[in-house]
């Protein structure tokens, strides 16, 4: 017996055996398994389907490094969740995941729980379990090669020396080709120590620049899940690549 929760014109499972953070309830509606999204007909009459997207955010857990600038992948997260109404109430593979849908393409949401440096450990085997191709699996993280509260959407690229990309690449059979979408944070000021720097909270200017990219990360991911890798895209990143040079 499987048990899943059921969305809008979808659905997306996971197995009954799951696990359930304490400070969250479990969810009460009856579920059932399916691993692509199906609406009744288009406008030939025949079913459309979607392939659901892995969106994953990367991070920290724990309160000690909530709005730190190394913690900005799971803001994103928390972002899209808000704002599409899904419920991130689930614990699968190490991490915290929720399922939903953008527009009627099916998504699940994850914050892994493993630590920044190890959270391959659940991208890999969630992106086994639901069977999303690489071309769908989406990951969020903290760039410091850009400006702060600026983003950056590509369809593959390296790690850049980020551990948590790394990782995930190492799960992933060594591959790049997954999309990703950065957020800038800027470099350290000075000889200020790196980890130290990735690990403190954003100043008020900061933190401000950083919800205004919350908000335009949202819906860059809406677009991209929507639309793919088209001429919005490639509109999106030489507009945030400009968006603090006044005219």
């Amino acid at each position: 017996m499987l048990h899943a929760a059921y969305a809008p014109s979808f659905c997306l499972t996971y197995p009954r055996n799951l696990h359930y953070p304490h400070y969250l309830t479990k969810p009460s509606a009856k579920t059932r398994f399916s691993v692509r999204c199906s609406v009744p007909e288009s406008n030939n009459g025949a079913k459309a389907e979607y392939t659901p997207w892995l969106i994953v955010g990367l991070g920290n857990p724990g309160n000690k490094y909530h709005g730190t600038r190394h913690n900005v992948g799971f803001e994103v997260i928390d972002s899209i969740s808000q704002t599409e109404g899904i419920l991130m109430n689930t614990i699968q593979s190490k991490a915290l995941i929720g399922i939903g849908s953008i527009g009627e393409v099916p998504v699940l949401l994850a914050k892994p729980q493993t630590y920044m440096n190890f959270c391959g450990e659940s991208v890999g085997p969630l992106a086994a379990y639901y069977r999303v191709p690489l071309r769908h699996i989406l990951l969020v993280y903290d760039e410091t090669s850009l400006p702060n509260g600026i983003l950056r959407l590509q369809p593959k690229g390296g790690h850049g020396h980020h551990n948590g990309l790394k990782n995930v690449m190492g799960h992933l059979d060594g591959s790049r080709n997954f999309p990703r979408l950065a957020i800038g944070i800027g470099n350290p000021p000075g000889s200020m120590d790196l980890r130290a720097y990735l690990l403190q909270k954003f100043s008020s200017v900061e933190r401000k620049q950083i919800d205004a990219s919350l908000e335009q990360g949202v819906q860059a991911v809406r677009t991209l899940v929507l639309n793919g890798f088209d001429h919005h895209v490639n509109k999106f990143n030489l507009g945030q690549k400009y968006k603090y040079h006044k005219v």
